[in-house]
């Protein structure tokens, strides 16, 4: 896993953002953006893009942050999702996250199932102004949150 650096880097963030979540897609410019606020990361297995994560900085008076793994369909289930998400939840809680949350597409069954299964559950589910696709909020419960 590294940092997002560099405009080849940001292009591979790009893709596997768009192909996880098609209704959100990006472009590069979005991109870069982005990568201003929040932190970005790419994983590798070796010089193999597998995944990308979004570490929201904490924010409000809970200090809510979010983080977002996501794993491209072939590497799901070999792991790069936990190291992904346990990578990103450590580095919210030294920003002084109090709350973490994540969002998932509504189709993204996976993703769900393994949000679920890192202990978030369902506080909101939404459509975005002007889409047709349906978005789901959670927030981690458990004695760190």
């Amino acid at each position: 896993m590294e940092p997002v650096a560099g405009e080849a880097m940001l292009e591979e963030w790009r893709h596997v953002h768009n192909v996880i979540v098609p209704p959100a897609a990006m472009s590069l410019d979005e991109v870069r953006e982005r990568a201003g606020r929040y932190r970005l990361e790419n994983a590798y297995a070796g010089d193999e893009l597998v995944g990308c994560s979004t570490v929201r900085p904490p924010g409000g008076a809970a200090a809510v942050a979010t983080v977002i793994a996501r794993v491209l369909p072939a590497f799901r289930g070999r792991g790069f999702g936990t190291a992904l998400y346990e990578k990103g939840l450590e580095y919210a809680r030294a920003q002084g996250a109090g709350v973490i949350e994540t969002c998932v597409l509504a189709v993204n069954e996976d993703g769900l199932r393994f949000a679920e299964k890192q202990g978030f559950v369902e506080v909101e589910r939404y459509v975005l102004d002007g889409g047709d696709d349906l978005w789901i909020d959670l927030r981690l419960v458990d004695a760190g949150s």
